[in-house]
């Protein structure tokens, strides 16, 4: 058997290229939608992609099982789980708990897995030339290392609303069937730590059966539904506005994108024309010298590991946007916006300074400025984390608007007053400050810094 995990840090997001090296034959599980990474191991370890298959309709990410279909000629196996609504719309086979995929002398059998959506599957796998017992499963977004799927994204992101309460029954039934599998057994997620599909996954990307009935949360409930229940619904993040697209592009026929575009540099007359038009311009400079001088209007979401997301939170699919970036990031930026199906890149520009623009800065303040508004009538402080973190901790008298919802909340914020804004270590509170600018609230400080230094300070 080959085996290799790829692993999309900016999603948190894993997919698998499992193959018969006897027979020459592989399955690709949860592709991401920039193929050609699957194309480059089947090449190098003389495999030919025959299968691929996806464990649920995803949320998060745009799934690339279309477009490897599309180079490969590869059969696509999607669930035929979870009811008329949970159905993909377009050709595959489909497959039902207990079926199996045969990949040259491999066998994954299907497990339905409800809880984190309806249609939910696992991929059991033998690998049968060194035994009929089972050797991995690969659990989608059921479990997780440390932690399960959320529920309550149907509900939250796509809007459907009661079906929270009805996943985490189901879900409880599937970790009960899940308990019964082999403690040897190894687990391989779709998720690692820092995605959005749970509250706690752990770093470390496999785990075992054994190990996950021994330290996680979820198989601590036995004979306690009701305690399951509760815990799994509270505390959940915030799930990016983009989720609800993805759900409806994994499951609709689409435009393909089978090669990582190339997208122009745009020249001053270019660029100010599109600016001119009232395109979106997204800065991906670090948030230091996004603060030093950017383009009026211009939204600052740094082209980390988190750039993918809040992208998803803050544009639309229909609108065309420019990106500020250099040109050895625009292939990495592109790959990222694919992710999601970010694809109406207009052009991009390296350099703000030449444009004839005047252009703004931000106002940075420390810890001790940042004391002296605490308190005072004539300022409004506002941590712009999520709801947990701020309920978890957060400075006296603080308003809490996450950032991510922020132009849907502009009347929160306080005309006539000094706004003093925060997050964690400042790559939210730049972004958020980008925001108010483009809204007009050009009376923000930001205290950078934010609650890292702040907790540090008052420890």
């Amino acid at each position: 058997m080959f085996f290799q995990h790829v692993y999309d840090k900016s999603l948190a997001q894993a997919s698998y290229f499992i193959g018969c090296q006897a027979k020459g034959e592989a399955i690709v599980i949860d592709a991401q939608r920039d193929v050609d990474v699957y194309l480059e191991i089947a090449k190098q370890n003389n495999m030919k992609i025959t299968h691929l298959a996806e464990t649920h309709i995803h949320a998060d990410y745009l799934c690339g099982s279309r477009e490897l279909a599309a180079v490969t000629g590869a059969q696509m196996y999607l669930s035929d789980e979870g009811g008329e609504d949970w159905q993909y719309q377009f050709p595959h086979i489909g497959l039902k708990h207990g079926d199996k995929i045969n990949v040259g002398n491999l066998t994954l059998e299907v497990l339905h897995t409800p809880g984190h959506t309806p249609e939910s599957i696992s991929f059991l796998l033998t690998d049968h030339p060194a035994t009929d017992k089972p050797v991995m499963v690969f659990t989608g977004d059921f479990v997780f290392v440390g932690d399960i799927g959320r529920p309550d994204l149907l509900e939250k992101a796509a809007g459907l609303i009661g079906t929270q309460e009805k996943g985490a029954k189901q879900m409880y039934q599937s970790i009960q069937r899940f308990a019964e599998l082999p403690e040897y057994v190894q687990v391989w997620p779709a998720h690692g730590a820092g995605s959005a599909c749970g509250k706690a996954l752990g770093a470390v990307p496999s785990s075992t059966v054994g190990y996950e009935k021994i330290r996680n949360w979820a198989f601590q409930y036995e004979n306690n539904e009701a305690g399951f229940i509760e815990y799994l619904l509270e505390g959940q993040p915030e799930p990016p506005k983009y989720f609800a697209m993805m759900k409806h592009l994994n499951k609709v026929n689409r435009p393909l994108l089978v090669e990582v575009p190339k997208h122009p540099k745009l020249s001053k007359e270019q660029f100010l024309t599109a600016y001119n038009n009232g395109l979106k311009v997204i800065d991906a400079r670090v948030k230091t010298d996004f603060a030093k001088g950017f383009i009026p209007g211009s939204i600052n979401i740094q082209g980390n590991n988190s750039f993918s997301t809040w992208a998803g939170w803050l544009l639309n699919y229909q609108e065309q946007f420019v990106l500020v970036a250099d040109d050895a990031q625009m292939e990495d930026l592109t790959r990222k916006l694919m992710r999601i199906g970010l694809d109406n890149i207009y052009g991009y520009i390296s350099n703000v300074e030449y444009l004839g623009l005047e252009l703004e800065t931000e106002d940075i303040i420390g810890i001790e400025e940042f004391k002296s508004y605490i308190g005072n009538p004539d300022a409004q402080i506002v941590d712009v984390r999520g709801v947990t973190e701020y309920n978890t901790y957060h400075v006296e008298g603080a308003d809490n608007v996450f950032v991510g919802t922020l132009p849907d909340n502009l009347d929160k914020f306080s005309k006539d007053k000094q706004i003093i804004i925060h997050c964690q270590s400042g790559d939210r509170a730049t972004l958020a400050q980008s925001l108010l600018a483009k809204y007009g609230l050009k009376n923000v400080k930001n205290y950078s810094a934010g609650m890292k230094e702040w907790m540090e300070a008052n420890s």
